[in-house]
């Protein structure tokens, strides 16, 4: 089950504990799946979790000064404190598109949704367009069968 619609969002802040990527495009997702069950097993998601504004798991895509970078977060206030190997993720008062949809995994569902944003939604948009920023997945639901989510993604119009 997918779906995209567009969504005006207020600006929001992501706590986040990151990576930075490295290798091809066809590299990333082993690289994030590793990450992602590194920082939800070993507690580091658990105990930002502390500072959330809301239950929801988000999964963050930022490049910083050519480099692509990856985080686990959570939504917390725009003026947060910032611990080691933590960063504050602004997002913009924007038009966003989501594209919502189901998988069997956490990993899995960033891909797909990835995909399927990158790959069909956004470019068969004729009147808005992504001009950078983070990007993000946003884990609304976990089912003992699979995980469901959103993937939302800054617009502007052409």
């Amino acid at each position: 089950m997918t779906n995209t619609k567009m969504i005006k969002k207020s600006a929001f802040t992501v706590l986040g504990l990151g990576i930075t990527l490295s290798g091809d495009y066809q590299q990333l997702p082993a690289q994030k799946k590793g990450f992602w069950e590194q920082v939800t097993t070993d507690g580091r998601l658990a105990a930002l979790k502390q500072q959330a504004q809301n239950s929801l798991e988000f999964a963050v895509n930022e490049a910083i000064d050519g480099a692509m970078h990856f985080y686990a977060g959570v939504q917390t206030a725009a003026e947060v404190s910032v611990g080691p190997d933590q960063r504050a993720i602004h997002f913009p008062a924007s038009e966003y598109l989501v594209v919502s949809g189901q998988a069997k995994s956490v990993p899995e569902l960033f891909a797909s949704l990835e995909g399927l944003a990158f790959g069909q939604a956004l470019p068969s948009l004729t009147d808005k367009a992504y001009v950078g920023g983070p990007n993000a997945t946003v884990i609304t639901a976990k089912q003992a069968d699979g995980v469901t989510g959103e993937l939302w993604i800054p617009v502007v119009t052409k």
